[in-house]
C-alpha cells in the first residue's frame, strides 16, 4: 500500500487560541440556541430530544425548518429536501477548503467538517486568501460555537422565557455583520469579488421571486459557477512555498 504523508499538523495551542477568538460570536449563538430550545418544546419535542438534536445535528437554520414540519407524522422526504436546500452551501464551503484539507489524514479531515459553520469557515477562507493556513479555527472555533449552541438549547428548553424573540434585540444581524466584515477584509482577487457579487444578486433575486429557502441554493450555485469557470493563473512555486511557510 502507498505510504501517504500529511504535512499539515494541527497545533493544540492555536486551537485553544481560536476557541477564545470566536468566543464573543458564540454568545450570540447562545441566544439563538435559546430561541430554538423554546420553539422545540413548543413544537412537541421533549427537553432531552431537543438537546440531543442540537448536539448531533448542529445546524441552526435547518433545525428551525425541521420544527415547521414536525408533528404526529413527519413528512420525511420534504424534510430531507428542505434541510438539503438550506445546507447546500456547505458543499461549496467544504470544496473551498480542500487545498488545506487535503494535507490532513481523512479521519481528521472529515472530523473537522463536522464542526464547520459560516463563522469559522469565513475566518479560515479569508486567512488562506492572504497566504496563511488556519484549520485550527475550524476545530477551535467550531467547538466553542457547538458548545454554545447546545448550552443555548438547554437554556431555551428550561428557561425559554428569558429570550423568546432574539430579533427584537437585533441579534439576527450579528452573524451577518461578522461575515460581511470577513468578506470586505484582506486581499481579494477579482474572481472572488465578482463571484460574491453574482452570488449576492442571484440570492436576492431568488428570495424575491422563487420559493422559500431556494435563495440559499441559487446564490451558492451562481457564485460557485463563476469561481469554477473563471480560472486564474496558478501561483509560482516560490509563491506557494511562501504561503506554506506563513
Amino acid at each position: 500500500m502507498p505510504n501517504h504523508s500529511y504535512p499539515y499538523q494541527l497545533q493544540s495551542s492555536k486551537v485553544r487560541a481560536e476557541f477564545v477568538r470566536l468566543f464573543p460570536i458564540s454568545l450570540f449563538v447562545v441566544a439563538f440556541g435559546t430561541a430554538f430550545g423554546l420553539a422545540a418544546v413548543q413544537s412537541g419535542l421533549a427537553p432531552l430530544e431537543a438537546i440531543l438534536m442540537s448536539t448531533t445535528v448542529f445546524a441552526g437554520a435547518s433545525q428551525f425548518a425541521a420544527l415547521e414540519l414536525w408533528g404526529a407524522e413527519v413528512p420525511v422526504l420534504p424534510l430531507i429536501a428542505v434541510v438539503f436546500a438550506i445546507n447546500s452551501r456547505h458543499l461549496l464551503m467544504g470544496a473551498s477548503l480542500y487545498p488545506m484539507l487535503k494535507d490532513l489524514p481523512p479521519g481528521k479531515r472529515y472530523g473537522l467538517l463536522l464542526l464547520l459553520t459560516d463563522a469559522n469557515w469565513a475566518v479560515s477562507a479569508q486567512e488562506y486568501q492572504n497566504g496563511r493556513r488556519n484549520l485550527e479555527v475550524i476545530l477551535g472555533g467550531g467547538l466553542v460555537l457547538w458548545l454554545a449552541w447546545i448550552f443555548g438549547t438547554w437554556l431555551g428548553v428550561y428557561f425559554g422565557g428569558l429570550l423568546q424573540n432574539p430579533k427584537n434585540l437585533g441579534l439576527d444581524m450579528v452573524l451577518g455583520c461578522f461575515l460581511l466584515s470577513m468578506a470586505l477584509g484582506g486581499k481579494k482577487s477579482p474572481r472572488v469579488l465578482v463571484s460574491w457579487g453574482v452570488a449576492a444578486v442571484a440570492s436576492l433575486a431568488a428570495w424575491k421571486w422563487l420559493p422559500p429557502n431556494t435563495h440559499v441554493v441559487t446564490g451558492a450555485l451562481a457564485g460557485g459557477l463563476i469561481g469554477y469557470f473563471w480560472l486564474e493563473k496558478k501561483p509560482t512555486a516560490q509563491a506557494s512555498q511562501e504561503a506554506d511557510q506563513s
